[in-house]
């Protein structure tokens, strides 16, 4: 198999990861009801719809034998904070008023998402060299934000829930 051949397979790879991500997140949105929640799981959703077109032109360009081109003014993408401070004290009060345990095991499945996905971009990384290299570093940079935020949200709703009275 050819250096081409080996990063578009990457590159597919990684596009059908994305797409399953961000299917998950929608389908996880329809679960929740927290405003703060549902908000940061749609931008979240909008991000990955620029990995899964930033990821679409880089196939593009390999499959058409061309250099891979990296920025665009309409494609940076920057690892954003989801929440305001304002919006995190909201999102936790609300944890701790009702019952989020759904929300909890969205939250974790969400990291395990993330954390896989930037541990798979940094090792293709490493195989690779060019842009191709500079790509997939991206990538696991951006990741790794949202994989911050996740496990984040996820120690905090843990912690909540350890802290709660249960029972009567």
């Amino acid at each position: 198999m050819n250096q081409n051949s080996k990063l578009i397979k990457i590159f597919e790879y990684a596009l059908n990861q994305e797409e399953t991500g961000k299917d998950f997140f929608q389908t996880s949105v329809k679960r929740m009801g927290l405003g703060a929640a549902v908000s940061a799981f749609k931008r979240l959703i909008e991000e990955e719809e620029k990995h899964i077109e930033f990821i679409n032109r880089i196939l593009k360009d390999l499959r058409d034998g061309s250099e891979i081109g990296l920025v665009n003014n309409d494609m940076v993408l920057e690892v954003e904070d989801f929440f305001d401070a304002r919006a995190k004290s909201e999102f936790l009060e609300q944890c701790m008023e009702g019952s989020m345990v759904p929300d909890v095991t969205v939250f974790n499945i969400a990291w395990l998402i993330e954390k896989d996905l930037s541990e798979f971009y940094e090792k293709m990384a490493n195989q690779t060299e060019g842009k191709a290299k500079e790509a997939l570093m991206m990538l696991s940079r951006w990741e790794k934000g949202h994989e911050r935020f996740f496990r984040d949200y996820r120690d905090k709703l843990s912690d909540v829930y350890a802290d709660m009275p249960w029972g009567g």
